[in-house]
């Protein structure tokens, strides 16, 4: 841990709050992608040794200036990349980007591996980080140039990020390849000193892991800031805070979530959230905390009006209406509000969208970074944020009350000047905002909606707090980990029984929405309907679905909407049968150390429950889709668990998912088409009909299990002495 600054914050503890506290001689917030990609650009052209990219996205077609008001691009990103290195023969870059699965990845741009697109320089190092774990992403942000200046906020370098803080309807240098994309609000802020160089070492850690090659530190002194940057704060301290998911290997680290809480539980007059989402349940503790208070400071919430398409729509968006309900409920003061930026002359169905990580509280922390206020951003992916610590410096609390105004100012299409002098006559931020609406660009009420039924159980599901490991699941189903009761184990049959549902939703966190968008799913269900041969196509598509852990419920659907629902069902069941097949040969035909590279540490665990309780545990890893289809079938393989056992497994754990997806497909098909024609009340039977159909499915695999047991006489037991899984993994 470093401690160097020379003055740290009371509320900083590194090792809880925090990793690093550390010194900025400079530091200054960059409000949207102009200001940050430019500043970018300028602060690259100084870099002599080392350039560091951690990215969720990266996209060498990403614009970083633009020549006037033109759509043509002045400076594209892999352009100056491989300029950089031409010209600077001791220059290194690194670009680590998040492995996501290749299906998610349609809109992202075509890997230099392949041989298409971008092709990078010799000292152009590119690699894909694939150490999270199944379920989550590595989601930080972060630019290091040279140890001496570093960007960390909630922009990629990427496409579809680039705006101005105008956020003009339609501004023609907003668009990719000729599609425009709605107005992009966000911030990043750049650091130097040591705060630069502690996320130096952030950043040269995760290469490591991801790599096992050591990024050497830099060597040169010379300053990297960008020109004509002006420097926000002077000598302030720097607050690192992360989140790495709980492993096997490691326990995890929640500072990004400890360090929130303390936020708000030391503030005294204002909480200013911006965020691209609002579904954490801790931070909707917290507040509810300090709402209950007889004198409670202000909280002012901004995010986006609209989700990304109706998958979203239906988890993340209604656990955001769950929560903004449950604190204007616990709001007896008046001081709670949660808002949305509006501006005039955009698209149907399209918003600003407030893509942000931003947390200001009174004139005094101010907070930029990758972590969402989502319960997956403070335990499932890996995040980074950067706190300043204004202290009682005047000088730096200005600074960071001017922050706020400019960001409140931005949002309501008005001059700082005029904010301040509402809030000076006002004196409450609620009451400013209120005199400053108007019809055109301003900010306005997020709207009570009504709140869809089952929202609660979703949350486990599309914004978990943990990641859900196969292990867990399995001794979860096992016979032998849990006391046999005589009536439905609710508290565990109803969680799983939404599961299959709620992932089917939850794949909107990938862009996946984006290029599979409702028409053009109709439009293939209907073109395929008529083609003698596509159910075979189908049905061979569960191969690749299964192996890319592409969410199959939506392929099921397809198959549904396209053939009906009996042909559907035959459909479905068949290419989840051939995909486990494939899975379970692969098993059988690839060697031990292959299948230990596979299935990693849970092997030993994993291969000794399939062996002992096979028929169980394949019904369990079948109705309850989280666990990993392909690992599973490998190893059910590997151990020689017999193929009938686990082929029948499938059939039997996948029948309540096909059943409900088949029985609602006209329901399901009709949301694609229209999300306001959801019926939730169908949406409820759906589920309950699941969760009569996993009770049925539970009490019948008991009853096989227990004639089976007696059957064999506990000849399985006998054949797998202790230590015998370990031994055939290698």
């Amino acid at each position: 841990m470093d401690t160097s600054a020379a003055e740290s914050s009371a509320l900083f503890t590194p090792g809880r709050n925090c990793a690093h506290v550390a010194r900025a001689a400079r530091a200054t917030p960059l409000v949207d992608a102009e200001s940050y990609f430019s500043a970018f650009a300028r602060a690259a052209e100084h870099a002599h040794d080392s350039i560091i990219i951690l990215a969720w996205d990266f996209d060498s077609r990403t614009p970083l200036d633009f020549d006037g008001a033109g759509p043509q691009p002045a400076v594209l990103l892999g352009d100056l990349l491989n300029d950089l290195v031409r010209r600077r023969p001791r220059l290194r870059i690194y670009v680590l980007i998040w492995d996501y699965p290749m299906i998610f990845g349609t809109d992202r741009e075509t890997r230099p591996i392949y041989g298409l697109g971008w092709k990078p320089r010799r000292r152009v190092h590119l690699r894909y980080d694939n150490t999270h774990l199944a379920g989550g992403s590595h989601h930080q942000k972060i630019v290091v140039i040279d140890d001496t200046v570093a960007f960390c906020g909630g922009l990629d370098l990427t496409t579809k990020r680039w705006d101005t803080c105008r956020h003009e309807a339609n501004d023609p240098r907003r668009n990719v390849e000729g599609s425009p994309y709605p107005p992009f609000h966000d911030a990043m802020i750049a650091v130097d000193g040591e705060a630069a160089r502690a996320l130096g070492r952030v950043a040269r850690d995760r290469w490591h892991k991801a790599t096992r090659y050591v990024i050497p530190a830099a060597q040169s002194d010379r300053d990297a800031w960008p020109e004509g940057l002006e420097s926000v704060f002077r000598d302030v301290d720097v607050a690192i805070s992360r989140t790495i998911p709980k492993s096997d290997a490691a326990e995890g680290v929640r500072e990004v979530e400890a360090l929130y809480v303390d936020m708000i539980r030391a503030a005294k007059h204002y909480v200013y959230l911006e965020n691209q989402y609002f579904t954490s349940d801790t931070i909707r503790a917290a507040l509810s905390e300090r709402l209950a208070e007889p004198d409670p400071p202000e909280i002012a919430v901004v995010t986006r009006r609209l989700s990304h398409g109706w998958l979203e729509e239906a988890t993340m968006t209604a656990l955001r209406i769950h929560l903004v309900k449950s604190l204007r409920e616990a709001d007896k003061a008046g001081c709670f509000e949660a808002y949305y930026p509006h501006t005039p002359g955009l698209q149907e169905a399209t918003c600003i969208d407030v893509h942000s990580k931003i947390a200001i509280t009174d004139d005094r922390w101010l907070r930029i970074g990758s972590a969402n206020l989502s319960n997956r951003s403070m335990g499932v992916d890996t995040e980074c944020d950067l706190t300043v610590d204004a202290g009682a410096d005047p000088e730096k609390t200005a600074a960071v009350r001017g922050f706020r105004d400019t960001l409140l100012s931005e949002h309501l299409g008005v001059s700082p000047q005029q904010l301040r002098v509402e809030l000076e006559a006002q004196g409450s931020m609620h009451a400013a905002i209120r005199r400053l609406q108007c019809e055109q660009r301003t900010l306005r009420r997020l709207e009570d909606d009504d709140e869809p039924a089952g929202t609660a159980a979703l949350a486990a599901v599309a914004d978990p707090e943990q990641p859900v490991s196969l292990d867990r699941l399995i001794e979860l189903f096992s016979p032998d980990t849990q006391k046999r009761r005589s009536g439905p184990q609710w508290s565990r049959i109803v969680p799983f029984a939404l599961l299959l549902l709620a992932l089917f939703l939850a794949w909107r966190y990938t862009p996946l929405a984006d290029w599979f968008t409702a028409e053009r799913v109709m439009g293939w269900a209907r073109a395929s309907a008529g083609v003698s041969w596509s159910p075979i196509v189908v049905i061979l598509a569960y191969v690749p679905v299964a192996f890319t852990m592409f969410p199959r419920p939506l392929l099921t659907l397809f198959a549904v909407v396209a053939y009906g629902p009996a042909m559907g069902f035959a459909v479905g069941m068949a290419g989840l049968v051939l995909s486990g097949a494939v899975a379970y040969g692969t098993g059988r035909a690839v060697s031990r150390d292959t299948v230990r590279r596979i299935a990693g540490k849970r092997l030993n665990r994993t291969s000794e429950v399939l062996r002992r309780r096979g028929l169980t545990a394949s019904i369990a890893v079948s109705i309850a889709p989280v666990a990993p289809f392909v690992v599973v079938g490998v190893v059910s393989g590997a151990v020689r668990l017999r193929a009938w056992q686990y082929l029948l497994g499938i059939v039997i754990g996948n029948i309540p998912g096909l059943l409900v997806t088949t029985f609602f497909g006209n329901q399901i098909a009709a949301a694609l088409e229209d999300p306001s024609r959801i019926n939730y009340w169908l949406v409820a039977a759906a589920i309950l009909v699941m969760i009569a159909l996993a009770v049925v499915v539970r009490r019948w695999v008991q009853r096989v299990e227990a004639e089976d047991r007696q059957a064999r006489g506990n000849s399985d037991a006998r054949r797998l002495p202790a230590g015998t899984a370990a031994a055939s993994a290698g």
